[in-house]
This record gives C-alpha cells, sequence and structure tokens, in this order.
C-alpha cells in the first residue's frame, strides 16, 4: 500500500481565528494517526492572514504533544529565511522532545512576497546558498567531532531526517545528488511532476540517510459521499487559487454552500492549472484516482492536501481517502 500523508495549511477561516486553526490542525492529526496515516506536515507561510503556520517549529510542537505516533514535520521550512544553525537548534529540540517522530523538509522559496521578504531581514540572493545551507543543517544534526567548537545544542545527534521539497527540476537535482528523499508540490505545480521524478531517480546518489529514492508526491484530493457533493466541497479551494495572483491566497476561506457556485467558477473562471491533477468525488472516483496517480508516478508517498472549509467535513473527507486507499491497495 502506498503510504498516505497530510500537508495541513492550518486555515483561518471566516468562521475560526488563529487559535482554533491551530487547534483544527492538531485534531486532525489525532485523527489521521488512528486512520493509519503516515505524517502530517506543515509549511512556511509569512503574512497570510488565512495561514497560521508561520511560526512553523511551534506549530509541530503543538501538533506532536497532542499525539503520538504519527510523524510531524516541515512542509516545509523555506531555508533561505533563516540561518541553518537556527533550524538545526530548532527541529533538534523538537527531535528531544518527539524522538523518531520529526522530519524537516526544506524548500528554497521565500513562502512570502517580496516586502516580507524584507521583513524577515532576507534577500532574495539568499536563495542561491541554498544547497550549502542544506548541508549546514545535516552537519549540525549529526554527532558533533571531538572538536567541534560549534555545536547546534541539543540538536547534534538527533539526525532528524531531511526532506528536499521541490515543484521543479533543480530539487529533483538537489535531493538527487544529496541522497534525501524527495517531495514534489505537485498539488500546486504539476506541470514538471513527471519529469522531475525521473530526474530524480536517474541520479539518485545513495547516502548515510537513504539508499534507494524515495518520492513523495503532493496531491489536491477531496472525497464526499457523492461526486456532486465533493466537487461542491472544492469549491473553497478554487477560489483559494483564484486569489493567487493577488497575493491573496491566504484570505479566508469562504463556503459555496450550492452546486450553482460550481458551475459559475467552471463557467466564468479560467480553470486552475494548479490543480490539474486534483482527485474530487466519491470513494469509488478517489480509488480510482488513487491508483492511475501511482501507477503514472511510482510514488512511494502522498502528501494529500484535502482543503475543505469546514473542519468536520475535511475530516471526513481524510476518513474517506483512508478508506479508499486501504481498498485501492
Amino acid at each position: 500500500m502506498t503510504a498516505l500523508s497530510i500537508l495541513d495549511l492550518v486555515r483561518v477561516t471566516e468562521d475560526t481565528d488563529a487559535r482554533a486553526a491551530l487547534d483544527n490542525a492538531r485534531d486532525i492529526a489525532v485523527h489521521a494517526e488512528a486512520w493509519g496515516y503516515r505524517r502530517i506536515w506543515v509549511a512556511e507561510h509569512h503574512n497570510m492572514p488565512g495561514i497560521a503556520s508561520a511560526a512553523t517549529s511551534v506549530v509541530i510542537g503543538h501538533i506532536a504533544a497532542g499525539t503520538k505516533t504519527i510523524r510531524v514535520g516541515a512542509g516545509g521550512i523555506m531555508l533561505p529565511n533563516h540561518a541553518p544553525y537556527i533550524i538545526a537548534e530548532q527541529f533538534g529540540t523538537l527531535a528531544q522532545l518527539f524522538p523518531g517522530r520529526i522530519d524537516l523538509g526544506l524548500g528554497r522559496a521565500p513562502g512570502t512576497d517580496q516586502l516580507t521578504l524584507r521583513a524577515l531581514r532576507r534577500t532574495p540572493e539568499a536563495a542561491e546558498n541554498f544547497p550549502q545551507d542544506v548541508l549546514e543543517v545535516q552537519a549540525f544534526l549529526a554527532p558533533a567531532g571531538p572538536n567541534q567548537r560549534i555545536r547546534a545544542v541539543p540538536a547534534a545527534g538527533t539526525e532528524v531526517p531531511l526532506w528536499i521539497l521541490g515543484s521543479s527540476n533543480f530539487g529533483a537535482m538537489l535531493a538527487a545528488e544529496l541522497g534525501l528523499p524527495y517531495a514534489f508540490a505537485s498539488h500546486f505545480a504539476p506541470e514538471l511532476l513527471i519529469p522531475a521524478l525521473q530526474i530524480y531517480r536517474n541520479r539518485f546518489k545513495p547516502s548515510e540517510q537513504l539508499d534507494r529514492p524515495y518520492t513523495m508526491v503532493g496531491v489536491n484530493i477531496i472525497a464526499a459521499s457523492s461526486d456532486d457533493e465533493a466537487r461542491r466541497l472544492a469549491t473553497t479551494q478554487q477560489m483559494s487559487c483564484e486569489h493567487l495572483p493577488a497575493a491573496r491566497a491566504a484570505s479566508a476561506s469562504r463556503r459555496s454552500t450550492t452546486l450553482n457556485a460550481t458551475g459559475r467558477l467552471r463557467k466564468k473562471r479560467k480553470p486552475m492549472s494548479m490543480l490539474a491533477r486534483s482527485i474530487v468525488g466519491s470513494p469509488d472516483t478517489v480509488r480510482s484516482g488513487i491508483d492511475a496517480l501511482v501507477a503514472e508516478t511510482g510514488a512511494d508517498e502522498l502528501m494529500i492536501v484535502s482543503d475543505v472549509y469546514d473542519h468536520a467535513t475535511r475530516l471526513r473527507s481524510f476518513e474517506l481517502i483512508a478508506s479508499a486507499a486501504r481498498i485501492a491497495s
């Protein structure tokens, strides 16, 4: 069976504040653990009023404290925004608190706009150092040498597993060169999925962390009792995508309560290319979609985004997805 995991956007909606969004993320993790999901990740986004995961390591701690076995991590930390030493300290501390359960996915995008990037005291050029910064984080998480003068305390020796995140060929090449697992963000950038996976597998070099290629594919999946109901639920995500060109991706989510809203989106708005690989429908539809995606990509794991407005309905979506995947396997 292909492993299933969750990427949670920690959405602040019209009906919830930031605290409720954080508690909802923790509640999703509790249920996901019971349903057999392998991990839940949250991502670093800044200056987005509708996403409450800016302090990503703190959010990970909140989620991990409410669960027992599910892996919790960053999908990802935008490393150019930070000193590698600080990230090693943060995630090493999380590993001390929750041994064997912390993941560190690393990306090179800023996770925000250029104005906010300046508020972070970083420059766009910082991304050019991403490969070296990854190595630096890895070194600080490794066991300290006897004469090592600078140690990341208490991170040294925790060897938190690193992942390279990407939506282009760059991340695939870097993950292959470093021998790290690779997660492709096809839930918002599906165009290069297949070429990136091919590059990663063809160029992979075994490392101490990983002896063979390991791929995770991000995918939007929304499940409901019927195809029509799932399409109605998917309008929240569609409208979020509509806001992206104006850098409003994280504005408060809005519900579409009728199928007429779905029709208006189809008729009046260009289909969002970033949602091209979405799987939306009943359990049978989801099962077929998962089978087809795994057959096409050979993914070892799927990282699922199920961006549904109502919390209880979103939980039900994840439950149906887990059930459909078990039957698909």
